[in-house]
């Protein structure tokens, strides 16, 4: 399939010419160019809401009203709990600067990330035959709100748990506890980004069972082993009771499941591995 990206291909499957390598490297760099472009515009937006951003989104799961705390304390009142209590500092002359371009970006590339799918799905598109093109309908829509989905559920619940974990951690009593900014920056970034890239495996599970890399029987069969990975992660950054626990372990099991869904779907029939 790699190699048919170098050719394009109407919408009828009847016509095919092949493109150049330079004619190949103007289009990249047409969909880079734009896909960069929507990223600096979004980035620039968010640069000039620096309050907003930092009280409210990035310090929010270090703050006892954040949405996290109040959902769990409106279930029961031993699920209750408070983020633990440290101070942020900077060290460097420009580092808040510097945490703030990078912050930007991030929520820059998040934002936009609809669209930097899609040119980048424009640039694969053609090199893909009509019933490839007819699988893969609504590619950019299925990634999008996966990938969204797994940024929401990691800012909401697995970096307030992870922080309240890291935070509240001690080696001794004689330790106090303080945090760098870019450090707590760079917490928040790796659990929400992350989390959105791990909710894309249906798509990647996709694609391998379509090549017939990956099938269901080889995922079920280690099954087991991605939920007791699943619930001891979950066990050890959310807060010591099961519902909190729950919470992170059934989405991520669910998201499991359903990429054995999909492979099940599509893997060839004549060899179910």
């Amino acid at each position: 399939m790699l190699a048919n990206i170098f050719k394009k291909k109407n919408t009828a499957g009847i016509v095919e010419t092949e493109m150049s390598f330079m004619e190949h490297i103007d289009s990249l760099r047409k969909h880079l160019f734009r896909a960069a472009l929507y990223i600096i515009v979004v980035m620039f937006i968010v640069f000039l809401q620096k309050s907003y951003v930092f009280d409210t989104i990035i310090l929010g799961p270090t703050k006892p009203d954040f949405f996290t705390y109040r959902f769990l304390c409106s279930l029961a009142d031993f699920m209750c709990f408070e983020p633990a209590k440290f101070e942020i500092y900077t060290r460097e002359l420009g580092e808040q600067l510097t945490v703030h371009l990078e912050v930007s970006f991030y929520l820059g590339l998040i934002v936009a990330f609809p669209l930097v799918f899609r040119e980048f799905w424009l640039f694969i598109k053609p090199g893909l035959y009509t019933k490839e093109q007819m699988v893969t309908k609504g590619i950019v829509f299925v990634c999008t709100a996966l990938f969204l989905s797994g940024v929401l559920f990691g800012y909401f619940f697995i970096a307030p748990f992870s922080i309240s974990f890291l935070a509240s951690y001690d080696v001794s009593a004689q330790v106090k506890e303080s945090v760098q900014l870019s450090s707590m920056v760079d917490i928040m970034l790796m659990f929400t980004m992350l989390t959105g890239l791990v909710f894309e495996l249906p798509v990647v599970v996709y694609f391998l069972a379509k090549l017939g890399i990956m099938g269901p029987v080889f995922m079920r069969n280690y099954r087991r082993h991605a939920i007791v990975i699943i619930t001891i992660i979950a066990a050890i950054i959310t807060p010591p009771d099961v519902v909190s626990m729950t919470i992170v372990t059934i989405p991520l099991c669910l998201l499991y499941e359903l990429s054995i869904y999909v492979a099940a779907r599509v893997y060839p029939k004549d060899e179910i591995v």
